[in-house]
């Protein structure tokens, strides 16, 4: 695991490396896959849902 120490040391040359703006946009980024990801998986979910459904016709 990792302690406090070590967070903030990756956090210290992410910015360094990145530079202060590119975070925010990494975090929107991240943020926008995220909500796309769990929206096409509610889709996998109700497109299986009607296949049983139909099987059971």
């Amino acid at each position: 695991m990792l302690g406090s120490t070590e967070i903030l040391v990756i956090g210290g040359v992410v910015v360094l490396l990145f530079g202060a703006s590119a975070i925010p946009k990494f975090a929107r980024s991240l943020g926008k896959a995220k909500k796309e990801f769990r929206d096409g998986m509610d889709e996998g979910a109700e497109e299986a849902e009607k296949k049983q459904e139909e099987k059971k016709d």
